[in-house]
């Protein structure tokens, strides 16, 4: 696998806090704009620039974009961020609470991307993605990395120890509590040697990201005759963790409706469909079953597994869409329709409770994660997972990496 260093744009270290922002994705527009307002440092304003713009602006004339160029520009203006003298390789250690993990920053290769070094589990939405496309090309630069994995490497696994022993480069506490620390990599050739041998890399989190920056990569080759392979523009640049340090959070699911049945008719087609019992548990303990509350109470759904099911069809995500939520409450589109909503995260299933007892949903559903193991599984046979399967967290910060294409 190709590992490569690569030119980026970085706050620094004094100004990293400030500058440091969640990605596009992650969050409530609203809370977005808030922040956005109380500091124009915050790179929300070049990852997220509709903070910056009318409720009602107009996408088609890209306005956004524009945007999001100028506003990286008054950062650069402002010392906010800055150009590196040189391409170079990190390492980036996120810690929440106890837990931690510890990636490489580079740059994967275009090529790599549409090949299957580097292998995807979820689909995309093409709107979504043509956008974000656009923001890289009109922006002129990767604004977040992507969030990749690969099975563990003892021989990556000593580099990186003997790095994060010195002090890091960049290292704060984020107004949620989790740390970021970065450290540049004083021999970036042992560890591109290093991943030469890993076969495969996934995309755990990020595929309209990734996507987004591999079609600029390849757009901005397609129109430059001068090409000489050397530009920024064909390194996709990731930040690359080993399997096994991972925290994969569920995914959960409210329903604003139940599709024209009564709370009465509804549980009696669900005990027709699985194991039925009262619950005090918020969360599944282990996979095979979910946790629904409906009418202020929590039930306990469960299911003799199928030993023929291939692993997309095994996952809990997809038997309770087979088995509920597309037959009996007509979600037969849970990516687009508008009848239900996806809550991630460490507090999800409290949220879930919160949201149905508040008159927001009908009904609510508490799953046990995918796993990391599952997500190979299923990227490793081609296949792809249904929407909203996995929440990872912590989540990268955008800001501290600033990929330029040229």
């Amino acid at each position: 696998m190709r590992v490569h260093p690569i030119s980026v744009l970085q706050p620094p270290p004094d100004r990293a806090a400030a500058v440091a922002s969640l990605p596009y994705d992650v969050g409530q527009l609203e809370d977005a704009r808030r922040e956005a307002q109380q500091n124009p440092s915050s790179f929300l304003h070049v990852e997220r620039p509709e903070v910056d713009l009318p409720v009602n602006f107009d996408a088609a004339s890209g306005i956004h974009h524009k945007t999001a160029r100028a506003n990286l520009e008054r950062l650069l203006a402002a010392g906010d961020l800055k150009r590196l003298p040189a391409p170079a390789l990190f390492v980036y250690r996120i810690t929440m609470g106890a837990h931690s993990q510890v990636g490489i920053v580079g740059g994967c290769h275009v090529d790599d991307y549409y090949a299957d070094p580097i292998k995807k589990h979820e689909k995309t939405k093409k709107p979504t993605e043509d956008d974000r496309t656009q923001h890289v090309l009109q922006v002129g630069a990767q604004t977040g990395p992507i969030y990749l994995m690969y099975k563990d490497q003892p021989a990556i696994d000593q580099l990186v120890n003997d790095i994060i022993r010195r002090p890091a480069a960049i290292d704060f506490r984020a107004n949620d509590g989790i740390r970021h620390e970065i450290w540049n990599v004083p021999n970036a050739s042992e560890l591109r040697h290093a991943f030469e041998p890993v076969p495969e890399m996934y995309v755990a989190d990020g595929h309209h990201r990734s996507a987004a920056a591999a079609r600029a990569g390849r757009e901005k080759r397609a129109g430059n005759p001068h090409h000489t392979g050397d530009e920024g523009y064909n390194w996709v640049m990731a930040v690359i963790f080993p399997a096994t340090q991972l925290h994969v959070f569920a995914y959960n699911r409210i329903l604003h409706d139940l599709n024209g049945l009564t709370p009465e008719a509804f549980l009696a087609t669900v005990r027709e469909r699985f194991a039925v019992g009262d619950t005090s548990d918020v969360r599944p303990a282990a996979p095979g079953s979910v946790q629904m509350y409906l009418g202020g109470r929590w039930y306990a759904l469960s299911w003799q597994p199928d030993a023929s099911a291939d692993p997309v069809s095994a996952l809990d995500v997809s038997v309770l869409q087979d088995r509920l939520l597309g037959p009996v409450l007509g979600i037969t589109d849970p990516r687009n329709n508008t009848r239900i909503d996806y809550i991630g995260g460490v507090h999800s299933a409290e949220e879930v409770k919160q949201r149905v007892d508040a008159g927001e949903a009908v009904v609510g559903f508490s799953l046990h994660p995918t796993t990391v193991d599952q997500l190979i599984a299923i990227a490793d046979a081609g296949q792809i997972m249904p929407p909203k399967s996995t929440w990872f967290e912590p989540k990268l910060r955008s800001g501290l990496f600033v990929h330029p294409l040229g």
